[in-house]
């Protein structure tokens, strides 16, 4: 089933592909660029409730009034997918928060799973990853299909491209609107309308290309293409200026298209 669906997803990206004009990001060429770190971690570009907790695996920017994450973000590498630690399948409070954290019992009989944004798949290369992953910081209400359906596949297509490209950085997290409804009945947890993963990656020829995703936090079994939006559509949405220790004459160009072809696993 898993190469069904890459052979399936790739032959709609060509499709795509070749019936779409080129992206500027294929004409972008900058191999100047060594030296930059953290290029993962964006800005908030609205007033939102914050707090910047780093953990072994990833860094969180948790929101303290609707007790989930703005964003986790890490970069993620071939070497990393590679890992070999055990699941560790146990929820726990955030020791970094401040306040009053979320505990593993507030989504008891929610309805709803205790979705990774950080997947304890991608944290397989350290067991102290491994266990933060599971820290309540980095998860949100997540519908139960979902979690275990498109999400998931776009959590495997993650580690393919890590695998293909050798690294890639990922930034994703929760869309919350006005009509977000909550769960848990002591600490108020806010359920994401929807949630966004956006990409980014140096190509072989020093250049650089992004692409995004966003999709419903409800039911659905589509192509993942089907949820493929530009980097600057997906900042428009969640009010987050995302890669933005890139040069702005590399970012303003990388993030306002994508190249279906630059994220084809092939």
């Amino acid at each position: 089933m898993r190469k069904k669906f890459l052979f399936a997803l790739t032959a709609m990206m060509l499709i795509a592909c070749a019936n779409s004009t080129p992206a500027k990001s294929n004409r972008l060429q900058n191999s100047n660029l060594t030296g930059w770190s953290q290029l993962e971690i964006p800005r908030l570009t609205i007033s939102r409730s914050q707090q910047i907790i780093e953990h072994t695996g990833y860094t969180v920017s948790y929101n303290h009034d609707w007790r989930i994450p703005n964003w986790v973000a890490y970069e993620l590498t071939d070497r990393e997918v590679a890992g070999d630690q055990p699941r560790a399948d146990k929820f726990l409070p955030d020791p970094l928060v401040y306040g009053d954290p979320v505990v593993t019992s507030d989504y008891t009989k929610s309805g709803y799973d205790r979705g990774h944004m950080a997947p304890a798949g991608d944290m397989k290369w350290s067991e102290q990853a491994m266990r933060e992953s599971f820290y309540m910081t980095n998860i949100c209400p997540q519908n139960r299909s979902n979690n275990a359906g498109d999400w998931k596949d776009l959590e495997e297509l993650a580690r393919d491209l890590a695998q293909r490209y050798k690294s890639i950085y990922i930034c994703c997290g929760p869309i919350v609107t006005d009509s977000s409804q909550t769960i848990g009945t002591k600490r108020k947890i806010v359920i994401p309308q929807s949630f966004y993963k956006v990409f980014l990656r140096q190509k072989h020829d020093g250049s650089w290309t992004s692409i995004g995703f966003v999709m419903p936090n409800a039911p659905g079994n589509r192509p993942l293409m089907t949820y493929m939006l530009s980097v600057d559509e997906v900042e428009q949405l969640t009010g987050i200026d995302f890669f933005y220790n890139l040069p702005d004459s590399v970012e303003n160009i990388i993030e306002a298209d994508y190249t279906i072809s630059d994220w084809i696993v092939r």
